[in-house]
């Protein structure tokens, strides 16, 4: 797997010109080549990586993984969540957590998120949101969520957008599940099956957190 670090703007265009002279440039979408977009004074871009013989190894090139452990992912984990692609994803980065409304959730385990992840994801590994987790209230609040004197109340909670490693990859169902179980709105849950393993295979940039 390789992983794309963060970079500026201005990097990431001279790089897509310096590698595509005589080549076809590789776009986000037509007329796109890169999407822009800061968190906390810290900006993020996205861009494709622009070589067109690349090609993934390791894990998220492997096809085949048993069942169980393994098994494909529905794209709607539980009713109500909303399922997204790719361009998706960028529109919630750019629109909701750019300002605040937003959480880009990567539910995978901490030594995976070392690994790469998603620009402006956070890691809340599928785990922590379990019922047994004593700390679970405490991960909602810090969502959004506001202690009231019958629970926890959901009103303010923030949009959440929930991804893993990819469609065959229990963690972000798992997630999402949980989130809802505890009381988190289904409508204000999107779920990326395709995680960590589709935004790669389209040659998308990852970070290293």
């Amino acid at each position: 797997m390789t992983t794309r670090v963060r970079i500026g703007t201005a990097t990431v265009l001279a790089a897509i010109v310096a590698t595509s002279s005589g080549a076809q440039e590789v776009q986000i979408t037509d007329g796109q080549m890169v999407a822009s977009f800061t968190i906390n004074d810290t900006e993020f871009n996205i861009a494709r990586v622009q070589d067109n013989t690349a090609t993934l190894t390791g894990e998220f090139a492997q096809t085949s993984r048993p069942c169980p452990d393994f098994c494909i992912q529905p794209m709607v984990p539980a009713a109500g969540v909303t399922p997204v692609g790719e361009l998706e994803v960028i529109q919630f980065l750019q629109d909701d957590v750019a300002n605040n409304t937003g959480l880009l959730i990567n539910a995978r385990l901490p030594d995976g998120f070392a690994k790469g992840a998603l620009p402006g994801a956070v890691n809340v590994p599928f785990a922590a949101l379990n019922a047994d987790n004593p700390y679970q209230a405490e991960i909602l609040q810090a969502l959004g969520a506001k202690t009231s004197e019958t629970g926890l109340d959901f009103a303010n909670a923030r949009a959440l957008l929930v991804y893993g490693n990819g469609p065959w990859d229990a963690q972000s169902s798992r997630a999402v599940r949980s989130l809802i179980d505890a009381g988190y709105p289904a409508n204000l849950i999107q779920n990326y099956r395709g995680g960590l393993e589709d935004w790669l295979h389209l040659g998308l940039f990852t970070v290293l957190p």
